[in-house]
């Protein structure tokens, strides 16, 4: 039993190890040169060894998918925990979505190459569903306790609309950064929700 649960614990490293690999190789190749090889290569690891701990290349992909939105949704949670107004969680969630680290042009890069796969991989659109719903959920999270009905859902899909429009902005090589997204989305809720409810947001949680 316990030789057992040492190689699944191997196992479950290796894994690790090459989905890390393969987002490395991502980032500078996209997805078209995501080959076995690299990932190997990268991860230090012989030809070959891919093929036992994966089904394909495309497992590996797609595991490195989940894993970053993962990584993204995990932020996101972590900004919330120390929310202590609606406001602070609204602003936890936009800011989550444009990690400081992250919002390049090869990440922006990527995540059009992952858009793409989506439209013709069942398990790539579940994921990106699975992770609209979850802003979606979030987002109303924080916008609920002053506003709802289609006026709440037009914003939360405003909101939506607007990151995914920055990625792709930053996806063409543009120069905002993290700052200068987030203020981008400010300013289309200070259009979007009137004085009052905004000081409404920012009072906190009862």
């Amino acid at each position: 039993m316990a030789a057992a649960k040492k190689r699944q614990k191997i196992k479950d490293i290796r894994r690790v190890e090459l989905i890390h690999a393969a987002h490395r190789v991502f980032m500078v190749h996209g997805l078209d040169g995501l080959t076995t090889a690299r990932i190997c290569a990268e991860a230090g690891m012989s030809p070959g060894i891919l093929a036992y701990y994966f089904d394909g290349k495309d497992e590996v992909l797609f595991a490195m998918v989940r894993h970053n939105n993962r990584t993204l949704l995990e932020d996101v949670i972590a900004r919330l925990r120390g929310a202590r107004s609606p406001w602070q969680r609204l602003m936890a969630v936009l800011e989550g979505n444009f990690p400081e680290v992250a919002f390049t042009p090869a990440a922006g890069q990527a995540w059009l190459s992952v858009c793409a796969r989506a439209g013709s991989d069942a398990r790539f659109a579940r994921l990106q569903a699975h992770f609209y719903a979850r802003l979606r959920s979030n987002l109303a999270s924080a916008l609920s306790p002053v506003i709802g009905g289609a006026r709440l859902a037009q914003i939360i899909l405003g909101i939506g609309v607007m990151i995914d429009g920055l990625w792709l902005r930053k996806a063409a090589g543009g120069a905002q950064g993290h700052a200068a997204a987030v203020a981008v989305l400010l300013h289309y809720l200070d259009g979007a929700l009137t004085g009052d409810e905004i000081a409404r947001l920012k009072q906190p949680a009862a």
